[in-house]
């Protein structure tokens, strides 16, 4: 029987692994983790471009999200836009010269991925996806209904 220890237990024990494998990438780079998890999600999430999409979708804090881009801008792998609509919102895109770095640190990301599914065949990878799928859309209504709490 699951428990909830194993529920704390996978993140975890995966983030530490997922980290690991970028090592290579940042000490070459020398940029952190957070600035790879800002690359990242914005070479992973078209159209949802902006500091705020990071932070609310990846989970970043805000004061992190920022100090990231600055690094990734000041190193010319991101540029920053003003919406044509609303000057008060800046759209994030990575540069020609970040797309190189984020196409591996992605490469990174997938073959993590293909290691943790491994060891199950492709009928259960597909059943393990669909089940971790349903598991987090009730998470993320868990999440929904604590924030209409009084």
């Amino acid at each position: 029987m699951l428990t909830i220890a194993q529920l704390i237990r996978l993140p975890r024990k995966f983030g530490k692994y997922y980290d690991r494998q970028f090592l290579p990438l940042l000490e070459r780079t020398g940029l952190s983790m957070r600035e790879i998890h800002v690359l990242l999600f914005l070479a992973n999430h078209p159209g949802q471009d902006t500091a705020r999409d990071v932070t609310e979708l990846r989970g970043i804090v805000k004061s992190q999200v920022s100090q990231a881009v600055e690094v990734l801008t000041g190193r010319g792998l991101l540029a920053r836009r003003a919406d044509g609509e609303d000057r008060r919102i800046i759209h994030l895109e990575i540069t020609e010269k970040g797309a190189p770095l984020a196409r591996e640190a992605q490469a990174v990301q997938t073959a993590c991925g293909r290691r943790l599914l491994a060891g199950l065949t492709e009928e259960e990878q597909a059943v393990f996806l669909n089940l971790l799928e349903r598991v987090l859309r009730e998470t993320e209504e868990l999440g929904a209904e604590k924030e209409r709490l009084p």
